[in-house]
């Protein structure tokens, strides 16, 4: 149980987090750096809850988009609000890949397409959590062999950070004890302007993506099977511009994602390097976010399916309210030998690092 968790900066409560779960405790957690800004997390798909920063003026304000108490989370609209998510991320078309000869097969749920991980993801399991100190939690979790229709027991720890710097540092570490394929993210649902009723559009946040190259996908968001370039598309964010620009374009590609929902390939020097990737700034409350991965691809979602639903303390989340970074390897890449393997064997670790640094812009 978390020692900090009431009189915290979100007004988030630690009771109305505790609930058993298939047989597990849940509980919200809090990580306070020396400047007092905060970030509140629950076990229960290690969703976050709070991240509390401040703008230009010192205003403190939620950045992220969560509940304010465990029915909520176990329920919400959006069953990956801010969530962990494995034990793959993003969409494997039909449901199926061949690994080592064998056929296997997901959960449909998203189209005729299996989506981050099925219904019963890393996002709808109680992790068991340790706080390590005032500022890093850790989460861990075994997925059996074949659950989720996944081979192998898989073993993951994850270790929430957050620094004096404002930087929430996500390290993931994962080993299987037989062939499997792994790809996981988080899918924070950021606000920088703060949640409210309504929470702001982000249509206005000024935005860079360090990716020259970005993946088209068909009409259920599946790879076309080629990388493409940005340059002279609505999905060119290397100079940055307005999240709004150009997400209305009649283009074929923002119309297959309803908005932006693609992975961006990010220019790496070398291969699992931890590098910049993205940064937004909200010119209103001067609220800036830099995103820093050592994956090859960052999923970038503009909430293209929000309906206004209640998040926490009476605020809404409507359409576009939201943008999420998900640091990943690229969609459907177990039936795409040309792209990055996501093939976990035993003896191999599993390891990636995301950062999201919150600061002002000067």
């Amino acid at each position: 149980m978390s020692t900090t968790a009431n009189g915290c900066l979100s007004g988030l409560k630690a009771e109305a987090f505790q609930k058993t779960v298939d047989g597990k405790q849940t509980d919200l957690y809090v990580l306070k750096n020396s400047k007092g800004y905060e970030v509140a997390v629950t076990n229960y798909g290690g969703a976050l809850v709070a991240i509390m920063v401040p703008d230009k003026n010192g205003k403190i304000a939620n950045v992220i988009q969560g509940h304010d108490n465990i029915d909520d989370v176990i329920n919400s609209p959006e069953p990956f609000l801010s969530t962990l998510i494995g034990r793959w991320g993003n969409r494997i078309c039909k449901g199926k890949f061949t690994l080592e000869g064998k056929e296997y097969s997901l959960a449909i749920n998203n189209g005729p397409n299996a989506l981050h991980g099925g219904p019963t993801g890393f996002h709808k399991r109680v992790w068991d959590a340790k706080q390590l100190s005032d500022t890093s939690l850790e989460l861990s979790y075994v997925a059996e062999d074949m659950e989720e229709g996944f081979p192998g027991k898989f073993e993951i720890t994850v270790v929430y950070t957050w620094t004096d710097d404002n930087e929430l540092v996500i390290d993931y570490k994962g080993t299987t004890d037989k062939t499997t394929i792994v790809n996981m993210t988080h899918h924070g649902y950021f606000s920088i302007a703060g949640i409210a009723n309504p929470t702001p559009t982000i249509l206005d946040h000024i935005c860079e993506i360090n990716a020259d190259h970005y993946i088209p996908i068909d009409e259920t968001s599946i790879p076309l099977g080629t990388i493409d370039s940005v340059k002279g598309t609505p999905f060119d964010f290397t100079t940055p511009k307005t999240i709004g620009r150009d997400i209305e374009a009649d283009d074929i590609q923002i119309k297959n994602g309803t908005g932006y929902d693609h992975c961006y390939v990010l220019n790496k020097k070398e291969v699992g390097e931890l590098s910049f990737a993205a940064r937004i700034t909200d010119p209103n409350s001067g609220r800036t976010m830099e995103v820093y991965t050592t994956e090859p691809g960052i999923q970038v979602y503009t909430d293209n399916f929000a309906t206004g639903y209640p998040i926490q303390f009476g605020a809404t989340a409507p359409r576009r309210s939201a943008i999420c970074f998900e640091a990943q390897h690229f969609p459907d890449s177990p039936n795409r030998p040309y792209f990055p393997s996501t093939i976990l064997r035993p003896g191999e670790v599993y390891k990636q690092k995301t950062i999201y640094k919150f600061g002002v812009a000067k």
